[in-house]
């Protein structure tokens, strides 16, 4: 069934209103309300459904603009639920206000259900995401403020508008109450009507190739290079393929086929600098799982013992996407014996469900379970009761998924939260480890190598690295068994709203460089006597950024002493700890893996 996208009313401070346009008169629904308020985009009313599409009029004929967002709707129905719609703007052709720099040339800015329910507005920005398609910036977003929306500032060379709605979703029948509009005054700025004067295309920026890919499309490796600030991509063209194939093949799409698909293009790069450099166009969290892949994927290539490649598989889908990471490792193998070794793998993973991305996987709906049965523990608690979890179910102490019991069970002993807690930072010098520690609250102790060495006379004095490390572990192990049980949940790093629950157990900080997974093992060992909940926290800076803080840095290291750990650091995946916490140049917490909380890892 078709639906008629509803007019939208203008706010009573409008000045964009025609004289048969719909004002709203009453604001009461959203007094009170969150609200998002987005950028009314000057494009062309468009609802796309699983097997079709029409414009604003439901009996809209063929256009050339229009032609583009066809080719769209063919990539992404699919995966658009039967009875849903996606409503958004068409902006392939100029109309008042020229484009130069889109994302793309359809953003999406509600989401309907069969059941004529237009979803929340993070649900909204997910489920869009998820398909390929970008959604509206953001200019405001809280409690509903009159005097806040009047003093917006717009441009009006640039912007159409704005468009407020609460947050929270509502039915069809609200539609009026809860969606307004403000417009700029004499909106419309030429003498011809758009469909009636020659197609001008808006121009696409270079963020447009990577929304392309998580649509659907072929990757073109140098819009891909342009888009991520790297001079070229030599990645060959028939293994891109192949993996866009296979990513297909599988269903991935959004950001899990552009992981995969850059994984592809990037698989020679070093790993360890590779989140940093695509933090800026990607952001921290898709970079740190591009780099992830790339880091993994040669590991398919080799053998396995198969009496262990279930447990291993269970415990690698906590680093990576096994369907992804397989996608990758077959296009990228070097030869047969190594593409077979990828196949092997995957009939594995298939027969254990961890290729299969949906909320029906195995390690869903036993996180899901989990999250339920749990619901109101502090997260500490929380997220090592998951972390324990998954690896009962790794070791196949955890049969079933269809209920949380024996998961629940598998993890009864660290409910109450009777544990020490160990932040053990991780990253090259300069990288704002010190700075982190020092802004954290709620800690017992910080143990810094640097620290001991200054005590025993110089920082910068190497030659007796391995006393001052003895004895930094032996501090750890006592601190970590010291008293700590007079403070709340919400004394804790990283504590949230759940608060004011008794928790036992010290939290201590161990400040170092750790750029290695042998030296992160010495931590990890006394960590693990002491049954502590082990939390990597990992500094992502560029190398760039990290030669600037060198400089100005009270205790600069040599510069061949930097140069030697950026060479050397390999930080750690996600999976070797109980969680990790990834902190971007900003010097706060951007993305996070292993915490039951999260929609996924």
């Amino acid at each position: 069934m078709r639906v008629h996208y509803p007019r939208t009313p203008h706010l009573p401070w409008s000045p964009g209103a025609a004289a048969d346009d719909v004002r709203t008169g009453d604001l009461s629904a959203l007094v009170g309300a969150e609200v998002v308020v987005t950028e009314k985009l000057d494009g062309e009313n468009t609802t796309l459904y699983a097997d079709g599409l029409h414009a604003r009029s439901l009996d809209s004929a063929h256009h050339p603009s229009r032609a583009w967002v066809k080719g769209l709707q063919g990539r992404i129905g699919g995966r658009i639920p039967d009875g849903w719609r996606i409503c958004g703007e068409n902006l392939f052709a100029r109309h008042s206000i020229p484009y130069t720099d889109l994302e793309s040339w359809f953003y999406g800015f509600s989401v309907w259900t069969d059941r004529d329910h237009c979803l929340d507005w993070d649900d909204t920005v997910r489920f869009l995401r998820r398909l390929g398609v970008p959604a509206p910036r953001v200019l405001w977003r809280g409690r509903f403020d009159e005097r806040a929306l009047r003093a917006l500032k717009t441009d009006p060379d640039r912007q159409e508008g704005y468009v407020v709605r609460t947050v929270r979703g509502f039915p069809r029948a609200e539609f009026g109450e809860r969606v307004a509009k403000w417009v700029r005054p004499h909106h419309v700025r030429t003498d011809t009507h758009w469909m009636h004067a020659a197609v001008v295309e808006n121009g696409l920026g270079p963020a447009a190739a990577l929304w392309s890919v998580r649509s659907g499309a072929l990757p073109e490796l140098p819009a891909l290079a342009a888009a991520l600030r790297i001079p070229e991509l030599t990645c060959p063209p028939e293994e891109l393929a192949e993996s866009s194939a296979r990513l297909d093949e599988l269903g991935r799409s959004g950001d899990a086929r552009l992981a995969g698909v850059l994984a592809t293009a990037l698989r020679t790069e070093r790993r360890s600098s590779l989140a940093p450099r695509l933090a800026g166009p990607l952001g921290l969290p898709l970079a740190r799982r591009v780099a992830d892949l790339v880091g993994l994927h040669p590991g398919l290539h080799q053998p396995y013992p198969d009496e262990d490649r279930r447990a291993g598989l269970v415990r690698l889908s906590g680093a990576a996407d096994l369907g992804v990471l397989h996608a990758v490792a077959a296009a990228a193998a070097p030869g047969e014996a190594e593409r077979e070794q990828v196949a092997w793998s995957a009939l594995y993973a298939e027969d254990a469900g961890l290729l299969d991305s949906s909320p029906q996987a195995p390690l869903t709906r036993l996180r899901a379970g989990l999250r339920e049965a749990l619901a109101g523990l502090d997260r500490d608690a929380a997220d090592r009761c998951w972390a324990q979890t998954r690896e009962a179910y790794a070791l196949g102490r955890i049969t079933t998924v269809e209920t949380a019991e024996e998961a629940v069970a598998a993890a009864w002993r660290w409910r109450d939260g009777r544990f020490p807690r160990l932040l053990h930072l991780c990253g090259p010098s300069g990288s704002g480890k010190s700075a982190f520690a020092a802004a954290l609250t709620g800690v017992d102790a910080r143990i810094s190598l640097d620290d001991l060495r200054a005590a025993r006379g110089s920082r910068a004095d190497q030659r007796d690295n391995a006393v001052v490390l003895r004895e930094g572990l032996a501090r750890l192990d006592a601190a970590l068994a010291g008293p700590g049980a007079d403070r709340t949940d919400a004394d804790r790093p990283g504590a949230d709203d759940r608060a004011g629950v008794p928790s036992a157990g010290p939290t201590v900080v161990w400040d170092a460089t750790s750029l290695n997974r042998q030296q992160r093992s010495h931590v990890h060992a006394v960590a693990r006597r002491r049954d502590a909940l082990i939390t990597q926290v990992v500094l992502v800076v560029d190398e760039e950024e990290l030669l600037r803080r060198n400089a100005v840095r009270p205790h600069p290291v040599p510069a061949e002493v930097l140069t030697a750990q950026l060479y050397r650091f390999s930080p750690p995946y996600p999976g070797q700890a109980h969680r990790t916490w990834y902190v971007g140049a900003g010097g706060t917490v951007e993305d996070t893996a292993g915490t039951l909380d999260a929609e996924e890892d």
